[in-house]
């Protein structure tokens, strides 16, 4: 006897009480709920995008009296030919760009022990770490800053570089705690288990299992600590003394007439940055093509 393969059916589903015919839900059924959600999306995409375009544009602008202006006068490359011809500027660009750097190592440094032993362990005390780590993320900037400046004066600490960097990695690994927790909690301790039946010890699982599997959660960390740092207005006002960062530069120059060169370094940062994202992105599907 030759058995006879059941043919696929193009009708709807029978329910086994009603006797009435099911409808399938559609592929595309998501639309139909109306063209409501695409409008916020594309709205929020072009509030956001309009003052970056902006930005890129006027840098652009031939203005003649060296200031920023909504009038357009011509094309120029010539702000970009003098970065860093404006008193100042390259000076509070490089302090930002330093802070930040070193404000995202250290915070990741200290991050990754404390994602580890907030995720992996138990001990006495966890459930306050946890508390002040959400604290340091739900506290305002302005409370931040002025808490910041209060304990830096009572320890008989002078504002300057130095106030600013420790600020910056105090709200920076709140952060850094976050993703790493949620990049640990996504990972088995399984290859570490089997890297110590091979022989391994606890320091080398760790180097040469652990940390690999977390490098992505790590850099991620690492980029987010950066960009928070390298724009924080609010906070760095407080304890910044003496130093003058990117952000706290633009504010000053704003009140008397803002340079063009400020709009080619932010047009600069944001080159970077998406440069930077196209290469993750590539990166991702390679690494995906590889493995499937």
């Amino acid at each position: 006897m030759t058995a006879v393969a059941p043919t696929r059916s193009s009708t709807a589903p029978t329910s086994p009480v009603t006797g009435a015919t099911g409808r399938l839900p559609g592929r595309h059924g998501v639309n139909r709920r109306g063209p409501w959600l695409a409008i916020v999306y594309w709205v929020v995409i072009a509030i956001t995008l309009v003052p970056i375009v902006y930005m890129i544009v006027y840098s652009f602008n031939d203005a003649p009296t060296n200031r920023l202006s909504f009038a357009w006068n011509g094309f120029t490359t010539y702000w970009y030919a003098n970065l860093v011809n404006v008193s100042g500027l390259g000076q509070a660009f490089v302090t930002s760009v330093a802070i930040a750097f070193l404000a995202a190592l250290i915070s990741v440094a200290i991050g990754l022990p404390l994602a580890l032993a907030l995720e992996r362990y138990r001990f006495f005390g966890r459930g306050a770490v946890n508390a002040v780590v959400f604290a340091d993320i739900a506290a305002p900037s302005i409370v931040v800053g002025s808490a910041s400046l209060s304990f830096f004066l009572s320890i008989g600490l002078g504002t300057g570089f130095l106030t600013v960097l420790l600020t910056h990695v105090a709200f920076d690994v709140a952060y850094v705690v976050v993703v790493l927790r949620a990049r640990i909690a996504g990972t088995s301790r399984a290859l570490e288990e089997a890297a110590g039946d091979l022989g391994a010890t606890p320091f080398q699982a760790f180097r040469l299992v652990t940390l690999p599997l977390l490098a992505p959660g790590m850099l991620a960390a690492g980029l987010l600590a950066l960009a928070m740092s390298i724009d924080d207005y609010v906070i760095t006002s407080f304890v910044a003394g003496p130093s003058v960062t990117f952000p706290l530069f633009v504010y000053g120059a704003a009140k008397a007439g803002m340079p063009p060169q400020v709009l080619c370094f932010g047009t600069l940062v944001f080159a970077v940055g998406l440069l930077v994202a196209l290469l993750n992105g590539a990166l991702n599907r390679r690494l995906t093509r590889t493995r499937g």
